[in-house]
């Protein structure tokens, strides 16, 4: 039986929480808040530390320093960030839910999770060249394909 199957979250290890992450960098993207019906809105604009291409934090263990606002996920806040997309494994296993059939987990590989668009894999601009955020507002991030 898969750890993820066999352990709740808060039972994990740091190396499979980390594992646990698909990479698919929507957790990176900036995100709006409507201020009167608090609706949630996805932007392509990523944080400046996400490689585009290939998916992660340029400087993963430097990032709370680099970018103070980033937000560390864990078992303890996982349920309480409602921003996290719908394909997020922690917020699935959260849920109840199992890994979606890209996740690198059951593939071996990010490719499968790239070729369904579940990525933000040549979808992104970096928010330092974003002059007005709404212009950028996306809805792809929202996808849950299982």
């Amino acid at each position: 039986m898969s750890f993820w199957n066999s352990k709740s979250l808060a039972e994990m290890s740091t190396q499979e929480w980390e594992l646990l992450c698909d990479g698919c960098g929507k957790c990176c993207l900036n995100k709006l808040i409507d201020d009167e019906t608090e609706e949630l809105y996805y932007s392509n604009a990523a944080c400046r530390l996400l490689d585009g291409q290939e998916c992660h934090c340029t400087q993963y263990n430097e990032r709370f320093s680099i970018v103070p606002e980033c937000t560390q996920i864990t078992a303890d806040n996982v349920a309480e960030l409602t921003w996290l997309p719908d394909s997020c494994a922690y917020r699935r296993l959260a849920m109840g839910r199992d890994l979606p059939s890209w996740h690198p987990l059951l593939t071996g590989s990010k490719q499968a999770m790239h070729e369904n668009g579940m990525s933000v894999q040549n979808k992104i601009v970096c928010e330092t060249k974003v002059v007005d955020i709404e212009d950028h507002i996306v809805i792809w991030p929202l996808r849950d394909m299982d």
